[in-house]
C-alpha cells in the first residue's frame, strides 16, 4: 500500500491552520502545566544554580565580560557554543540574573519552541505519508512525555536543535528536488544556525546533503554549485564564532573545545551510571582548581590524555561501554542494580517506553522503505548520526530528544499502516464469506 491510498481528509488551509493552532495551544498549556514553579529543575536552589553551565555563561555576558566560563571561573571559554547562552543572557537582562522569573521565562521560551515543531511535524508527516499521518504525528508531538518534560524543565538549547533538526529534514527533501540557489542558501544559514546551538547536527548534514545532491544528480539536474552555495551558507554562518575562538585563544577551535573533558568523564573506569557529576569541575573542587590553574586548553588536553589512556589500557572494556551507551540512548537501559536504581528511580518506568518508542520507529521506517526509499534512508542517515558521537564519549538522557518528532511520526506510520492492512484483511474475509453463501 502506497501513502497515495491513505485516506486523506479533505480540509481547506484555514481549517488545517486553526487545527495546528488548537495542537499547539494544547501542547503548550501541557507543557506550561507541568513545570514546577516554586524551583524549576533545581535551578532556584543555590547549589544546583552554581551548577547550571548555561546560565553561568550567561551571567558571564550580562556583566560584559564576554563567554565566560560555565566553571565559574573568570577565564573565557570555548566550552558552550553561543546560541543558547545568548538566549539566556536576554532574560536575565530583561528579569535579572538568576531570578526566578528569568529562569521560569527561558523554560517557557523552551516550551513555545517545543510547540512550534508542531509546524515541520506536521507537514513532514503529510509529505512523506499522507495528512491522517500527519495529524497524528501532530497530536503525537503535542502529548508526547518527553517532549513535555524536557521543555519544561531542562534549561537546555536541546529544543532549539529539535526544531531545527525538523525543518531542516523538511527542507532536505526540497533540496532533492530543486536546484534553486535560494534554497540551498537558506537551507545552509538554518544549518549554521542549528550548529551554533549544537554542533553535533554537523554530523547530519552530510548525510541530508550528499542524498540531494546524489537525486539532483540522478534527475540529470545541476548539483555543484546549489551543494557549494549551501556549504558556503554553513561556514559562513559558523565564521564569526571560529574567528572569535581564534582570537582569544590563538587556536583554531571551530566549534567548542570541551571534548577531552567529556571524553574523560565517559571512559575513566566509573560505570555505575553512564558517567558521575562528581568528577566535574562544577562539582570536584580539585578539579576546578586544576582548571583555573592550567587554563582551559591545556586542562581539556589534559583530561583527553587520561581518557586515551585509560581507554588504550582497556580496550574490552570501552568497547563494551560504548556498546551499552548504544542501548541506553535508545531504550533507557543501563542497569537494574539496586545502586543504580537508587540514582536512576524512575528508570524502570521510563526503559519501557523508551523502548517502545525506538521499536515503533524503526517499524515505521521499514515500512517506509517499501515505499519512498530515499525518505527512509535520508531519515535513517540523520537518527543514525546524530548520537553516534555519545557512544563514544558519554551519553545524557537528553541527547536522543532531538529524534523525538520523527521517531513519534514514524510509529504513527506503523501503526496506521497496521491499522489499514487489518481492515483490508477484515474486508477481505468479509467478502469471501459473502461469497460462499449460497
Amino acid at each position: 500500500m502506497t501513502p497515495s491510498a491513505f485516506p486523506d481528509p479533505a480540509l481547506g488551509r484555514k481549517a488545517i491552520r486553526k487545527r495546528l493552532l488548537l495542537i499547539m495551544l494544547i501542547g503548550l498549556a501541557l507543557r506550561l502545566a507541568v513545570t514546577p514553579f516554586n524551583e524549576i529543575e533545581g535551578l532556584l536552589n543555590p547549589d544546583h544554580l552554581f551548577c547550571w553551565e548555561q546560565g553561568n555563561v550567561a551571567r558571564s555576558l550580562v556583566a560584559g565580560h564576554g563567554f565566560g566560563s560555565p566553571m565559574v571561573s573568570a577565564q573565557p571559554s570555548a566550552i558552550m557554543p553561543p546560541v543558547f547562552p545568548l538566549i539566556v543572557a536576554a532574560a536575565f537582562k530583561l528579569f535579572g540574573v538568576h531570578t526566578p522569573a528569568s529562569i521560569f521565562a527561558v523554560h517557557a521560551f523552551n516550551c513555545v519552541i517545543s510547540v512550534l515543531a508542531t509546524i515541520p511535524v506536521f507537514l513532514l508527516a503529510r509529505r512523506t505519508f499522507c495528512e491522517r499521518v500527519a495529524w497524528w504525528s501532530a497530536w503525537a508531538w503535542a502529548f508526547s512525555p518527553y517532549g513535555i518534560y524536557f521543555a519544561a524543565a531542562w534549561a537546555w538549547s536541546t529544543h532549539i536543535l529539535l526544531l531545527c533538526l525538523c525543518w531542516l529534514i523538511y527542507l532536505a527533501q526540497d533540496l532533492g528536488e530543486s536546484p534553486r540557489l535560494k534554497l540551498w542558501l537558506g537551507f545552509g544559514v538554518l544549518a549554521g544556525f542549528a550548529a551554533l546551538t549544537e554542533p553535533s547536527v554537523l554530523l547530519t548534514l552530510p548525510v541530508m546533503m550528499g542524498i540531494a545532491m546524489w537525486q539532483l544528480w540522478r534527475a540529470g539536474k545541476r548539483w555543484f554549485a546549489p551543494a557549494l552555495v549551501g556549504s558556503l551558507a554553513v561556514f559562513a554562518v559558523l565564521t564569526p564564532w571560529t574567528i572569535r575562538n581564534a582570537m582569544v585563544f590563538h587556536k583554531f577551535i571551530p566549534m567548542r573545545d570541551s571534548m577531552g573533558l567529556e571524553m574523560w568523564m565517559g571512559n575513566n573506569g566509573y560505570d555505575l551510571r553512564w558517567t558521575t557529576d562528581d568528577l566535574h569541575p562544577l562539582h570536584d573542587k580539585q578539579e576546578l582548581d586544576a582548571y583555573n590553574r592550567m587554563g582551559e586548553l591545556a586542562y581539556m588536553q589534559h583530561k583527553a590524555d587520561q581518557a586515551h589512556t585509560y581507554i588504550a589500557a582497556h580496550p574490552g572494556w570501552y568497547a563494551i561501554t560504548c556498546l551499552r551507551r548504544a542501548i541506553y540512548i535508545w531504550t533507557g537501559y543501563w542497569s537494574l542494580h539496586k545502586s543504580y536504581l537508587a540514582l536512576e528511580p524512575a528508570d524502570p518506568a521510563n526503559i519501557p517506553f523508551a523502548t517502545a518508542l525506538t521499536s515503533l520507529g524503526i517499524a515505521g521506517l521499514v515500512l517506509l522503505w517499501r515505499t519512498r526509499r530515499v525518505d527512509a534512508l535520508r531519515l535513517l542517515g540523520v537518527m543514525a548520526v546524530l548520537p553516534a558521537m555519545y557512544y563514544f564519549a558519554h551519553p545524557e538522557p537528553y541527547h536522543l530528544r532531538p529524534l523525538d518528532p520523527l521517531l513519534g511520526m514514524l510509529g504513527c506510520y506503523a501503526v496506521y499502516t497496521w491499522r489499514e492492512h487489518a481492515a483490508e484483511r477484515a474486508a477481505g474475509t468479509d467478502l469471501l464469506g459473502e461469497a460462499a453463501q449460497p
